[in-house]
Formats: C-alpha cells, structure tokens, sequence
C-alpha cells in the first residue's frame, strides 16, 4: 500500500468563498451553513453568492475544533476557523476513504490554537481506488449504526428534560412561584465549588484517575478512557480530589456539560477545566444536575462566558446560578421517576459503547490493510 503525503491528496479550496458572520445565520432559510460547531449545519442563509465555488463534495474541517464533516449538498461556509478541503485527483483517492482516515487519524489537541497544520503532515495510506471505495462502504454502514445509538441516546436525554419540566415546570416563567437562592447556598460548608486543578498533560499510566471535559458524557462520568496522573501530583492538589457526591461543570472550551459523580469516581480527581461542586447532605444532586441542564441556565452561561484563549466559564457564575427551593418529597418523586429511567440509558448506553468499540476496531483494520 503506498503512502502520500496530505498535501499531495487534498488541496485547500477555502480561499476566494464568501465567509458569513455569526451574527448573519438565520435559523432557517434556502442554504445551510457549515461552520466549525459540532452541529452539522450552524445555521442557513439566503444569500445565494455565499455559496461555495465547485460541486463538491467537500470535507470541511474546524482549524480550532478539529471538527470533520463531509459535505455533499451545496453549502455557504462560516466565518471562522472553516477549511474546505477537496482531492487534487480523484484517480488517487477517494474522498469519502480520505474523510473517514482522517476521523481515525491522531489529531493532536492544541486548545483553541490552529490545528490545520497537523493535517499538513499526515501520510494517507492509500490502497487501489476500488478498495478505498469499498473500505469507504464499510466505514459508512459502521458509522451509520454509531449515529444512530447516538441518536437514541440523545432522545433519552431529552425525555430527562421532559420529565424535569412536566414535574417542575418552565424555569424562566416558574409558573409554581419556587423561590430561588444562589447555587453558594447549596455548597457543603465544610467544602468549596472550585476548579480542578491539575493539567491533563501531567499523565502517568496506572496514577491517581483524572476527569476531563471529554470523560463527562450522558450526565455521569464515562470512566472508559481515563487518563491518569502521578499520586504525588493528585495529593498536591486534594481540593479537586473527589468524594463521589459532586456535581461536575465544565467550564472551558465545551462549556456546561453536566455529570453527577458516582462512588466510583471517588479519589479522582479532575482537569483544570472541570468545576466540582460538592452540594450539602440533603440536597438533590439529581435535582439540580438537571436544573443546571435546562436552557433556561444553559443559555446564562453562554451569555456570561468570559473569552481569553477560548470560552470559559468562571466559578463565581456558577456559584451565582438561581436555583429553586423544592420541597424534598417532590424532589424524591422526580429521583425516583429518574432512576427508572437511567435504567433504560444504561442498557443504551452499553449498546453504543459496544458499537463505538466496532467502528473504531474496523477503523483500525481499514487503515492498516488489515480490512
């Protein structure tokens, strides 16, 4: 199988296209417009010379978030960050084969810095053009299953937000008059909501577990792909040490992803971008985790976001958050209504780990000729 360099496969069509503004999507309209959100499509324009130049398809890849997306439908690009990247010579590749290497390939995260020159100096592996074609197949049939575990579980989170607000109602109206007090108030006072603070750089196989911002997935903690730090480390910095009851934030970059830790994540302890706050005994953890997910508080954070090298979320905003007073017999009620239906994301859950486990196993024989 011979090997080509990025540069010698896919050229860079970005320059020359129009880049819209932020502040000019509209929530509908004729095109779509891909930017470098995890959202496929950010947004939609009318404006018909927004479109990209060519008939496509493309692959557009995020320069700060390392976002891949294949693009087949004519599309206006968005302003920052966005590389449109197509084949030099469709004779050597195949496009969709080179998109799919590139979603296996190791990108290295530089923060909000740029990532395009990472790609830069890649080697594609690249087989005959009907065997890339056939790996491409493959591929797609495994990623389609993966999206749609995604998809169910995504729904699963939605019915949690459905319940919250049958029981409790809208936060911004709070048609049952709840009063509210700040989130500070719910804090166990012989502790403190604060930031981790260890670098995820600082790893040492077999150490102290770390939590990032990428291990807080479907409300708890996804424990499949820990890093781990030196114990000498974790001991330095034991105010971020977990006692397995706090509620989880982060706080940079992905902002107000929420997860509840479990007795299993006690002695973890977690990233710098990561905010743990340890609630009073008495207090509804599952309670206010969903109250923190509603878009009421989501969208406070987003509008207080603070930006130096990217979004970031301070702990006096979130010790700031109004929470509602409710009484504790209606908050059981909800924690058991709850549990039931953590039941049936667990069984999901598994099944998507399982399915994940399958893509990223074929991946790895596709690309080492082993497919």
């Amino acid at each position: 199988m011979r090997r080509l360099d990025f540069e010698e496969v896919i050229r860079d069509v970005s320059a020359g296209n129009v880049k819209v503004q932020k502040g000019e999507y509209l929530s509908s309209g004729k095109y779509p417009i891909i930017d470098q959100g995890q959202d496929f499509i950010g947004g939609f324009t009318n404006d018909a010379a927004s479109l990209v130049a060519g008939e496509g398809p493309w692959i557009v890849f995020g320069d700060h978030t390392r976002a891949l997306k294949f693009v087949e439908l004519p599309f206006c690009m968005g302003a920052d960050g966005v590389k449109v990247l197509t084949l030099k010579d469709e004779k050597v590749a195949d496009l969709k084969y080179v998109h799919h290497f590139l979603q296996f390939a190791n990108i290295p995260s530089a923060g909000y810095s740029r990532h395009y020159k990472f790609l830069k100096r890649l080697e594609i592996p690249l087989p005959p053009l009907d065997e890339q074609k056939r790996i491409a197949a493959i591929l797609d049939k495994a990623d389609q299953l993966r999206q749609k575990r995604r998809q169910a579980m995504a729904l699963l989170d939605s019915l949690t937000q459905s319940i919250f607000l049958e029981m409790f109602g809208d936060p911004v109206s709070n048609p049952r008059g709840f009063p509210h007090v700040p989130l500070s108030d719910l804090i166990d006072p012989k502790d403190r909501l604060n930031y981790g603070v260890v670098q995820p750089g600082d790893t040492l196989e077999g150490g102290v577990p770390l939590i990032r911002v990428s291990d807080l997935r479907n409300g708890v903690v996804d424990r499949s792909a820990l890093k781990h730090i030196d114990p000498r480390i974790s001991s330095k910095h034991s105010k971020s040490v977990l006692n397995g009851r706090e509620i989880l934030v982060s706080c940079v970059g992905s902002i107000g992803e929420i997860a509840v830790a479990s007795d299993a994540d006690r002695g973890s302890n977690v990233a710098r971008a990561v905010a743990r706050i340890p609630l009073k005994n008495g207090v509804s953890r599952a309670f206010v985790a969903a109250y923190l997910r509603t878009d009421a508080v989501q969208n406070y954070f987003t509008k207080e976001l603070r930006t130096v090298s990217q979004p970031t979320l301070n702990i006096k905003q979130i010790s700031e958050t109004l929470i509602p007073l409710v009484a504790p017999e209606e908050t059981n009620r909800f924690e058991d209504k709850l549990s039931r239906h953590q039941k049936l994301k667990k069984t999901q859950d598994l099944q998507l780990h399982e399915t994940e486990a399958l893509f990223h196993s074929l991946q790895h024989r596709a690309f080492s000729g082993q497919l």
